[in-house]
């Protein structure tokens, strides 16, 4: 039976191709047009794991997913990093000259507007997802609009590439996580990056103990994400990510932290797809 991966989008997206990369071709997509449907997808069993993107070389973090990972209590297993290209397709037989306006997801329109700035009679729209407009411009053959997309879209939705690698910056990354509703995925020997979520005291130095903490345990720190608690304004919860090369110096990390900060979790302990 092939497990059950939710992405957000649709065949022909990037979360599709990280679930391709990741977990093989045998697996069965669970389409959400949404993070919250997808996280929906998991916690009802409909899917078994799902991929979610959380950041971005250019773009910065998606700080929503991280409230979202927290507040529904998922665990991260996996990481998985996608370089980003973005081609501008639309109905065969159409060139840039026809197109009037060009739709896609908010973020792949930003990754782009260098290249659309050059093309002011074209209006730009945001979808939800940039495999979905794609395939809308394929099923409703709409003359004169164009999708940003991955070229895989354009292979299932049998549109032209008008312009292939569009995105201003050739070196585009985004960083995916797999999640699912239970931990338990690794041997400790084999898990070397863990995401952890702490709130610290109103004090002068708390955040700098904390990091202090992970430097002493040979902890590196690769991320740090700071999101406001809502219940308690102007108090921040911070995200944070570390790799190590030994499980023993994390676990000794992880039994101070407790201690030495509030409400703290370990979001996913995983192997560090970086390496």
């Amino acid at each position: 039976m092939n497990l059950k991966i939710a992405i957000q989008g649709i065949k022909g997206s990037n979360h599709h191709q990280v679930a391709r990369e990741y977990f093989s071709e045998d697996i069965d997509l669970v389409e959400c047009m949404s993070f919250h449907g997808l996280v929906d997808q998991l916690l009802d069993s409909t899917a078994d794991k799902g991929v979610m993107a959380i950041e971005n070389s250019i773009a910065g973090s998606i700080i929503p997913n991280y409230a979202l990972i927290y507040d529904k209590n998922l665990h991260i297993i996996g990481e998985h990093y996608l370089n980003i290209h973005h081609n501008l397709m639309a109905l065969k037989g159409q060139t840039i000259d026809d197109i009037v306006e060009v739709r896609s997801h908010p973020m792949a329109l930003l990754q782009c507007r260098e290249f659309l700035k050059t093309k002011p009679h074209i209006k730009m729209v945001e979808d939800v997802d940039t495999a979905e407009t794609a395939k809308q411009i394929h099923d409703k053959q709409l003359k004169g609009i164009a999708a940003i997309a991955p070229i895989v879209a354009a292979d299932l939705y049998k549109l032209d590439v008008i312009v292939p690698e569009i995105q201003t910056i050739k070196n585009n990354s985004t960083r995916f996580i797999i999640v699912k509703t239970k931990n338990k995925e690794l041997p400790k020997n084999e898990i070397n990056k863990a995401s952890l979520r702490f709130v610290t005291d109103h004090k002068r130095g708390s955040l700098a103990t904390v990091l202090n903490v992970m430097s002493d345990c040979n902890l590196n720190l690769t991320k740090i994400q700071s999101l406001p608690i809502i219940e308690t304004p102007w108090k921040y919860a911070f995200f944070v990510d570390v790799t190590f090369d030994e499980y023993d110096n994390f676990a000794k990390a992880k039994s101070l932290l407790e201690i030495m900060s509030e409400d703290f979790r370990v979001l996913g302990e995983y192997k560090n797809a970086r390496i």
